[in-house]
């Protein structure tokens, strides 16, 4: 449920009328002069640098499109006043490697990601609608996910709106040197949960878009003890693996007051706990998580047999029998 309080008039709520129509900016509503007023959802300078315009991407409903194919409305003002400048920061600073993503403000990083995967999101709802719609049947999408999708859409407007976040982070960054292939694209996102995860050039990054930090307290010790280091690739999906899990079993909707001030907006969070006292995560479960790092780590070929064969303790990169740090360069895997 969102909690409007005698909203102001710019901030714009799409799943409110569930309009996804191409006529109407993706991100103000806004009435646009035609439909090709659109913009990449994956920039075009990242396409470029990976070769990535007639790579196929997989949609939920099985269908594929090229990454070029992904688009999504927007007038050019904003296009011009708010998303170009982000795109040119965040290039900026990509180029830069490591060292440039980590002098990154994490708001505009935040904004970015969620700009990409709220990109992701409006594609598959176009798609979902046009398939069912050919079947002659309604679309239908789960309350929480558009509770999910609805609060991610409106934090998202922090990059054109003065919207402020009170004292909380809405999500959790997790940020590695990575000794990559330099030609590989890894990118990797789970829509439902809004985890996202890149690597390339000489760094990895994970983030839980809509989770208050909390995935960060949850990791917190493992990634005190290796964000310093620099990781093997096997060694950041195998921590990515533990986010991408984590945030699967966080079982909280996390809800907002919202208070608009004058021109501005504040954006408070409600405490987690709320009424329930059970834990904000699921209980782990190691073969579930097995599977998760099978699938991870399809580059090297590790099978989930192998992986669980001491269900106890799964087979990790990252720390010995003994929790010890496996270093980068006692691992002889293909990069």
């Amino acid at each position: 449920m969102l909690i409007f309080a005698a909203m102001p008039a710019q901030i714009y709520a799409p799943f409110e009328k569930f309009n996804f129509s191409n006529n109407k900016c993706f991100l103000t509503g806004d009435a646009l002069q035609s439909e090709e007023e659109k913009i990449q959802v994956f920039p075009q300078w990242l396409m470029s640098l990976y070769n990535l315009e007639d790579q196929p991407f997989k949609l939920l409903d099985e269908s594929i499109a090229t990454y070029k194919d992904l688009k999504i409305p927007c007038s050019a003002h904003i296009n011009d006043a708010f998303l170009e400048p982000l795109e040119n920061e965040i290039a900026e600073a990509f180029s830069k490697g490591y060292e440039g993503v980590k002098a990154l403000d994490e708001l505009r990083l935040f904004q970015w990601t969620s700009k990409l995967l709220y990109g992701i999101i409006f594609n598959e709802i176009q798609s979902g609608i046009k398939m069912m719609h050919a079947q002659g049947e309604e679309f239908n999408i789960s309350q929480s996910i558009i509770h999910k999708f609805s609060h991610l859409h409106l934090m998202l407007q922090s990059v054109n709106l003065p919207i402020h976040f009170e004292e909380f982070k809405p999500f959790s960054l997790f940020l590695f040197k990575v000794d990559n292939n330099e030609t590989e694209f890894g990118y990797r996102d789970e829509i439902n949960t809004q985890t996202f995860a890149l690597r390339i050039k000489d760094f990895g990054m994970v983030i839980c878009l809509q989770d208050n930090n909390t995935n960060f307290s949850y990791h917190r010790k493992i990634y005190d003890q290796i964000k310093d280091d620099v990781l093997h690739p096997i060694q950041f999906e195998e921590f990515s693996g533990r986010v991408f899990y984590s945030n699967y079993l966080f079982n909280r909707l996390p809800e907002y007051n919202i208070l608009p001030v004058g021109e501005d907006v504040y954006i408070e969070d409600m405490p987690l706990r709320g009424i329930s006292s059970k834990p904000l995560f699921d209980e782990w479960t190691n073969k579930i998580y097995g599977q998760v790092l099978e699938n991870f780590w399809k580059n090297w070929g590790f099978l989930l047999l192998e992986i669980i064969k001491n269900p106890e303790k799964p087979m990790s990169f990252l720390f010995d029998a003994d929790g010890n740090k496996i270093s980068a360069n006692s691992i002889e895997l293909p990069r």
